[in-house]
């Protein structure tokens, strides 16, 4: 029982890191009728910005966690232009063949620039928040804690933004109808700008909370992340924000329980193909899509 509580937490906080990704992939799907595949490996760009920084600073966290953050904003606020005549079509699937492109240029980037493509390794100042937790029998990392309370303040601070904020509302507006909210007068690019930094920033956050859940990164886990990312979105329904954020927890949990009771490495096969046959059976997704 200990080892299953334990394992729980873990799938949450994993979760947690899935929940921000597929929030950004969302979030410029209703905004911008894209699927921006590079999302994923900005979040590990900022990986690698905070381990950089990290470098350069004698492990100092109060520098090396804003600039993570703040490479994510910057290189997911950089990529709009390149979507913005796709977006204004609503021309879906040009969008991913552009997010695909970006995402290996990104990766190859990381392969030859960055480490020479080796894996980076956290230092302990960071990996699982600097610490642990024993409750009896019961053990878990600080960073398991700080990522469940990181993402979930991340996505109430979302979900206020867009019920309470002036911008948050164009966003709404924008997701429900494109031509009626350009009618109404909604700045079109300048609203873009606005939800590809957010996305960024969501993108950034997931990076350092990965960073402390998972101890390290390599060039290849954004093509991992994103591929997660897109097959949750499916699973709970394009575009569905709320869903998408309870399914992301529950892939977190059926990894972190299938690498802990199932033999060898089926702890993928056996999560992804449970989404199949969901999606097969509800080919909108479980929560059904908002597009």
């Amino acid at each position: 029982m200990d080892i299953l509580i334990a394992q729980i937490i873990s799938g949450l906080a994993m979760g947690a890191t899935y929940s921000l990704i597929v929030t950004g992939f969302n979030l410029l799907f209703l905004v911008r009728g894209v699927l921006p595949f590079a999302v994923a490996h900005i979040a590990v760009l900022s990986m690698y910005a905070a381990w950089i920084t990290l470098g350069l600073t004698n492990d100092n966290l109060v520098l090396a966690i804003p600039v993570a953050i703040l490479a994510g904003v910057l290189l997911n606020v950089l990529t709009e232009p390149t979507f913005r005549p796709l977006a204004l079509r609503r021309a879906f699937l040009e969008t991913m063949v552009v997010g695909l492109g970006i995402g290996i240029i990104a990766t190859e980037v990381m392969s030859h620039f960055l480490h020479q493509g080796r894996t980076i390794a956290f230092p302990e100042v960071l990996v699982g928040g600097g610490g642990m937790v024993r409750l009896g029998m019961i053990v878990f990392s600080l960073g398991d804690v700080y990522t469940l309370l990181g993402a979930i303040g991340a996505v109430i601070g979302l979900f206020y933004f867009l019920n309470h904020h002036k911008e948050g509302r164009a966003f709404r507006a924008i997701a429900q109808d494109l031509h009626v909210a350009r009618l109404l007068g909604i700045p079109f690019n300048r609203t873009g700008i606005y939800s590809f930094a957010i996305c960024g920033l969501l993108a950034g956050l997931s990076g350092v909370l990965m960073a402390m859940t998972l101890g390290s990164a390599g060039s290849g886990l954004g093509d991992t992340l994103a591929i997660k990312a897109v097959v949750l979105m499916m699973f709970a329904g394009m575009g569905n924000l709320k869903g998408g954020l309870i399914c992301a927890f529950i892939m977190g949990l059926a990894e972190a329980l299938a690498m802990a009771y199932l033999p060898g490495r089926w702890t993928e096969a056996v999560v992804f193909s449970v989404i199949m046959i969901a999606i097969i059976v509800r080919p909108k997704g479980v929560f059904g899509s908002q597009a």
